[in-house]
């Protein structure tokens, strides 16, 4: 991209508040490197990596690089055989501890991910998962280098040993000179201090004492009456001492080199570490620019198309820029825009040739989502008045030199931008220059923007396929700008309306409007009447919105309602049913209860009154449970029944139960008649049943009776009735034997039809429960079975429905 561009156009102020944003000086140097590519590839990497670490920020917050610093010189040097000094070792350190840093913040990211269940690819994972913390290197430099001018004495055995001795050694010295210092020679010394000198400890003797204190004398005061002096004493111990700082500093450079040789060893994820951190640093100050002025990812594409929604200027007050629709590249190639100074054409101009830049670089555009941008090999720009004393350049002069140095590199990948296009010259001249260039450039296939106050071009883009007006709108009321820009519509210079309105004279004006000819005046009138409809269109198309608008609302409003009222009707079906599933176990085991009743009965004296008690019991038993339950008055049947049509083992309906059973006795003189319904057998009125067609079974025989008397097929269903019940127990029974014991019961509840049943089977390994799945797969009279619900047992138990 040429330079002339970026600087036209301020990419440069963008890439330097991309700068800003990056927290090490590698990821400053490649922010400052940034350029537009061509490639499309490339750019939708970047456009990607920006958008995934935006992403990031939203969810986690800022991330910091701080600690990142180039030590790949470092690592040139360990690579020969040096030695790091403790400055670079700590960079190391630092490295390392700034990757674990950023790792650590990546990997609780990921978390909070799947905790929220967003699982998404993300084209920075893996270059996170790449990252080498190398947490035990970065511990021991840690250990053993406690600041840029301190080892720790822990850092080597060796190095405690020497430290220790040099620590009873100073303390010694301190002993004997605190015996000068506050003994008899105390009247000799100047003052009552320890001092070094040369890295010797002294005493201050005055100088008309020198004798009474033997030693070696290391200094003086400038007025020479002190002397500082190392006491015969303890000269022995000072050399003791400083051959021991001596082995400290080789102690110490064996720490050094231990260290060094430990980061030798790691030379190539640490240089790694160094490239994925500088990366990922670059990419999150894309991300922190975008999120600065709400930036989004745009489309590209390589058709020349250019489709920019609510673009806002990224180096204007956010607060007051107005955000422009610009469109290029689909129904016309070659925009001209028109309309009064100061209006927002050069805004308009530069925000396409910057959001091109900017998108091509790998950064968000601050515009709507979706907005759409091409790719271009090159982009030119002739924005500004560039006139020159020096080099005796005037403004059009400039214009022209200008042009003349892209008009043969530019091709259909490129987009050209003019401001105010023939300017600075005779404006009949201008104007045809203008026209010329434009129509070239159109012929060629280039992609174009220019702005005009020329009407020439006005008719031109009027009058010439593949070519569109834009006119920066103008409140003439106001004397103020909109900074809108809209397509399709050329714009008026309003040079008459605005000096009216400033106080020019009107007779001044009017004179000036003599001077400019009929054709200009009445295309000026076109254009205002244009405005003025476009104005009046707006306003309807707004008012129509608003109704739509409106309409949604209450669309909306109405839909929340239906919702409301949906899951208010499913919330009281489901407690009713709820209710009725509780009361309907409560008969179930009442039920039960009364049939144990009646087996022992059966087998005591004056069994049969208190048999009838317990089915009076029953029956208000029942009776509760229907108003429990709001049971409506039970259907009429839907043909009157008489004792006529009734046999013995007839299949019956009882309307009121809403049960199934067959008839157990024939109506009495008063129509009532028992009617056995599983495990139930009751007394009904025969107005209360509805016949039902007769079920063959495979299992059972017909039923065969006349005039009173059962066959032995009856009998059997009989006694069965009175024994079986409605469940059965398997748990603790191998496969094999629950199977035997299960098939008898099946057969035994299907004569007494008896259904639904219960098998009780238990959740274990599920083998039972699989067995007795496969088994009742293969079973003909059993029409279905499921696991059961809650307050049925769950999955420990499966209810069977037969045929």
């Amino acid at each position: 991209m040429n330079e002339k561009a970026l600087k036209v156009l301020e990419y440069h102020k963008i890439i330097q508040k991309l700068t800003d944003f990056a927290g090490s000086q590698p990821g400053k140097a490649l922010c400052r490197g940034l350029v537009p590519s061509s490639d499309i590839s490339e750019i939708r990497r970047m456009q990607r990596e920006t958008s995934d670490a935006t992403a990031r920020l939203y969810r986690k917050g800022t991330i910091s690089f701080s600690g990142l610093s180039d030590i790949r010189g470092s690592l040139k040097r360990l690579e020969v055989g040096s030695s790091l000094n403790i400055e670079e070792l700590l960079r190391v350190c630092s490295l390392l501890e700034t990757t674990n840093r950023v790792k650590s913040w990546a990997r609780s990211d990921n978390s909070q991910i799947v905790n929220n269940e967003e699982q998404t690819e993300d084209s920075l994972e893996q270059m996170f998962t790449d990252l080498q913390p190398l947490t035990p290197l970065a511990s021991e430099i840690r250990r053993c280098i406690l600041s840029e001018e301190e080892i720790s004495d822990d850092a080597s055995p060796g190095l405690r040993q020497v430290r220790r001795s040099m620590r009873l050694t100073n303390d010694k010295i301190r002993t004997q000179l605190a015996s000068y210092v506050n003994g008899s020679t105390r009247n000799y010394l100047q003052d009552a201090v320890i001092t070094q000198r040369n890295g010797r400890f002294c005493i201050p003797v005055k100088a008309e004492y020198r004798g009474q204190v033997p030693g070696m004398i290391h200094d003086q005061s400038s007025t020479g009456s002190t002397l500082f002096v190392e006491p015969m004493s303890i000269v022995k111990l000072n050399n003791d001492l400083r051959e021991l700082e001596i082995k400290e500093e080789k102690e110490i450079e064996i720490v050094l080199s231990t260290l060094s040789g430990l980061v030798a060893e790691q030379t190539e994820p640490l240089n790694y570490n160094v490239l994925l951190l500088t990366e990922l640093d670059f990419i999150f100050a894309r991300a922190q620019l975008s999120r600065s002025y709400n930036g989004t990812e745009p489309d590209f594409n390589t058709d020349g198309r250019i489709n920019i929604k609510k673009g806002r200027h990224p180096l204007l007050d956010p607060k007051k820029v107005v955000p422009v629709d610009i469109r290029l590249g689909d129904d016309f190639s070659l925009l001209v825009i028109s309309g009064p100074n100061t209006g927002g054409k050069t805004v308009s101009l530069k925000t396409v040739g910057l959001f091109t830049l900017l998108g091509q670089a790998g950064l968000h555009i601050p515009a709507f989502d979706h907005s759409e941008l091409s790719v271009f090999t090159e982009v030119y720009a002739d924005i500004g008045d560039e006139q020159s004393i020096e080099q005796s350049l005037s403004t059009f002069s400039s214009h022209m030199t200008n042009i003349v140095s892209f008009w043969e590199q530019a091709d259909e990948h490129s987009l050209v931008l003019f401001d105010e296009l023939g300017a600075g010259t005779d404006p009949t001249e201008g104007a045809a220059l203008a026209i010329a260039i434009l129509s070239n450039l159109h012929r060629r296939g280039i992609r174009t923007i220019a702005t005009t106050h020329y009407s020439e071009l006005k008719v031109f883009a009027l009058s010439t396929p593949g070519v569109q007006n834009g006119s920066c709108e103008f409140n003439v009321e106001t004397l103020r700008p909109t900074y809108r820009l809209l397509i399709g519509v050329p714009g008026k210079s309003n040079a008459f309306a605005i000096s009216q309105k400033l106080g020019l004279p009107d007779y001044v004006i009017e004179e000036a409007r003599g001077h400019i000819s009929q054709e200009d005046e009445s295309f000026e009138d076109v254009i205002s009447d244009l405005e003025e409809s476009r104005a009046t269109i707006e306003k309807e198309q707004e008012e129509i919105n608003r109704y739509k608008q409106e309409i949604e609302t209450l669309k909306q409003r109405l839909e929340r309602k239906e919702d409301r009222l949906e899951a208010s009707r499913e919330a009281i079906l489901q407690k009713a049913r709820e209710e009725a599933q509780t009361i309907l176990r409560e008969a179930k085991e009442f039920a039960d209860e009364s049939i144990r009743k009646y087996n022992k009965l059966g087998k005591e004296s004056d069994a049969s009154r208190q048999m009838e008690q317990e089915r009076a019991k029953l029956r208000e038993k029942m009776s509760g449970l229907e108003k429990n339950i709001g049971v409506k008055a039970a259907k009429k049947p839907k043909k009157e029944l008489t004792a006529k049509d009734l046999r013995i083992g007839d299949r019956v309906k009882v309307l009121s139960m809403n049960l199934t059973g067959t008839v157990s006795t024939l109506p009495d003189a008063r129509g009532n008649l028992f009617v056995q319904m599983g495990i139930l057998r009751s007394q009904v009125k025969l107005s209360d049943l509805e016949k039902l067609p007769d079920e063959p079974s495979p299992y059972s025989a017909r039923t065969n009776l006349s005039s009173g008397t059962r066959s032995g097929s009856s009998k059997v269903k009989m006694a069965k009735s009175y024994s079986i019940s409605a469940e059965i127990n398997l748990l603790g029974r191998t496969t094999d034997e629950a199977i035997a014991e299960l098939d008898k019961y099946l057969d035994d509840a299907y004569i007494a039809h008896l259904s639904p049943v219960r098998i009780v089977h238990g959740k274990g390994s599920g083998a039972l429960r699989k067995a007795v799945h496969q088994y009742l797969r293969r079973q003909k009279h059993v029409a279905s079975y499921r696991l059961g619900e809650f307050g049925e047992g769950d999955a420990g138990v499966t209810i069977v429905e037969f045929k």
